[in-house]
């Protein structure tokens, strides 16, 4: 009874207690209840939109290890491993940042004498002919010839820059001539699209993708009134989208792709909201090789009144060609109804010279998005197409000069060779039963795997042996990206793959020096933050 007694008179403290302490504090307990509800608010926000794009395991995981580094110690032996990872990357890079480089200007000019000490630093570079996957597109026996023929167009041009219009009128033209010749290998000249297509030229596939998502964001604030852009592309879709993201404050939403590795526009159209600007499709995609569907693609770009990319950075210059030599190759172009921009690189299977890609757009309403205009300006009145605003009118003059070299036959030829050499390199790796191909190629990219062995121990056995495979992930594989440097070296690729399967058939586990341990612990790792900062680390310490 007492006890009962006791309970009771702590208990009654207890609430007079809190009564008299809410009564003291109720004021500030209700100035704070609005921002703590707001702070909750947007941490359940932030966590349920992570469990949408990332899934509920990653964000657990992720939190887990977000948490973990605050404990004393473990902050810095996370660092410790993170550098031990960054030097054996760096162990197995050339291009690791000093080794001798130069700080500071000579105090006597080499003069001509530079050409020399420029051959020696060359003789350093790897021998790349014929064994880089991609790189180096040109090749066969007019490979010095055209080299000298670009190098001559771009030293004839070295000094210009279509910035003024006025004075260099020559590579203004030049410029228009290939955008126009690039869209009409994309169906300008069609007589069911009867649009107006137009253009530039840029630096690469990177920027010209970047140019076509700013200009699709502007031209949907403009049309729809959207001030948060989203964007939603497969996850095959190239890493540039995500750099486009980074700088032009765009949610990304990247969705996995279906059982053939293509686009999934089921998918797609899940994540479409009243936010979302633009979709992306790649024809092909650079990991698989595979195109994805666009017409599917357009029709749910034109259902909701939203923008639709192409991605044509790799197979602007093979699949027109490709499916005139006739090939089964599916609709890619702007005949598809949806389209809004594509990207060409001029510089890979056009054969140009390094930094020349074309971005394209169905018609002069959203390229106006793409060009800065700047009417306050003590320097006087500017306007700029691109990101650059200086531009090296040399690279425009030698993709001109490419083009116009080759020609239609000359690109039919290529691509009849690279196309017939792809096929044969597929068919070499589907009888090494420990290896199978990733999904169904569609141009002249072969990406295999295996469910036996460690592909990447494979890539480093091929790295020995001279070649210079890509590494993919998701699932892991590795490709070749076939040029006319292969032509003549199929059957050398496919005994030296067949050696290394063996290789590492008989003695698994990772060579000395390999970088197998590296990316398959990468891939292994839940914080996808931490690889994203080893990579920073990494890229730091090389430039």
């Amino acid at each position: 009874m007492e006890s009962l007694q006791f309970l009771e008179s702590s208990a009654n403290q207890l609430r007079a207690y809190a009564n008299s302490f809410l009564s003291r504090y109720e004021p500030l307990a209700l100035f704070l209840a609005f921002p703590f509800s707001l702070v909750v608010g947007w941490f359940l926000q932030s966590v349920g939109h992570s469990v949408h794009e990332k899934g509920l395991k990653t964000t657990v995981l992720g939190f887990i290890m977000c948490s973990i580094k605050f404990v004393p110690g473990v902050k810095n032996y996370i660092d410790a491993e993170k550098k031990k990872v960054v030097d054996k990357l760096q162990s197995n890079s050339k291009s690791k940042r000093g080794n001798g480089w130069r700080t500071e200007l000579p105090v006597v000019g080499l003069g001509v004498g530079v050409l020399e000490k420029m051959r020696e630093d060359k003789r350093n570079d790897v021998v790349w002919q014929g064994k880089c996957s991609g790189t180096v597109y040109i090749g066969g026996s007019e490979t010095e010839g055209h080299f000298s023929l670009i190098n001559e167009a771009c030293s004839m041009f070295a000094h210009t820059n279509p910035l003024h219009m006025d004075v260099f009128h020559s590579v203004v033209k030049f410029e228009a001539e290939v955008v126009a010749m690039t869209a009409a290998l994309m169906g300008s000249q069609e007589k069911s699209y009867g649009g107006q297509i137009c253009g530039n030229m840029t630096s690469g596939g990177t920027e010209s993708i970047l140019l076509a998502v700013k200009s699709s964001r502007d031209f949907m604030k403009a049309r729809k009134g959207i001030v948060r852009p989203e964007m939603i592309i497969p996850q095959s879709a190239h890493s540039a989208y995500d750099k486009a993201a980074q700088y032009f404050n765009i949610k990304l939403w990247r969705v996995p792709v279906n059982t053939e590795f293509q686009a999934d526009t089921a998918s797609i159209r899940r994540y479409v909201n009243k936010n979302t600007i633009l979709i992306v499709g790649s024809a092909p995609g650079f990991p698989h090789g595979i195109i994805d569907p666009i017409e599917e693609l357009g029709k749910l770009a034109l259902s909701y009144d939203i923008c639709l990319h192409v991605d044509l950075c790799l197979g602007g210059f093979v699949l027109p060609f490709a499916s005139k030599l006739g090939y089964p190759i599916p609709l890619f172009d702007f005949t598809v109804q949806g389209v809004t921009s594509m990207s060409v690189d001029v510089h890979k299977y056009g054969l140009a010279p390094k930094g020349t890609s074309v971005v394209l757009y169905k018609n002069h309403e959203i390229r106006k998005h793409q060009f800065v205009a700047v009417t306050e300006w003590t320097g006087g009145l500017y306007v700029s197409p691109t990101i650059a605003g200086s531009r090296p009118g040399n690279l425009i003059a030698g993709a001109w000069a490419a083009m116009m070299a080759i020609g239609l036959e000359g690109y039919l030829e290529n691509t009849r060779e690279i196309m017939e050499a792809s096929k044969r390199i597929q068919r070499g790796v589907q009888n090494i039963h420990e290896l199978s191909i990733i999904g169904r190629p569609d141009m002249t990219i072969v990406a295999f795997g295996s469910n036996v062995l460690d592909i990447f121990e494979v890539n480093d056995i091929m790295s020995s042996k001279g070649w210079h495979l890509n590494a993919l992930q998701k699932p892991n594989s590795i490709h070749i990206c076939v040029t006319l440097q292969h032509v003549p070296v199929v059957d050398d690729f496919l005994k030296d793959l067949k050696e290394s399967v063996q290789t590492v058939k008989d003695n698994p586990g990772p060579i000395s020096g390999g970088l197998a341990p590296i990316y398959g612990a990468a891939g292994k790792m839940p914080d996808r933050a931490m690889v994203g900062e080893l990579l920073i680390d990494f890229m730091d310490n090389s430039c």
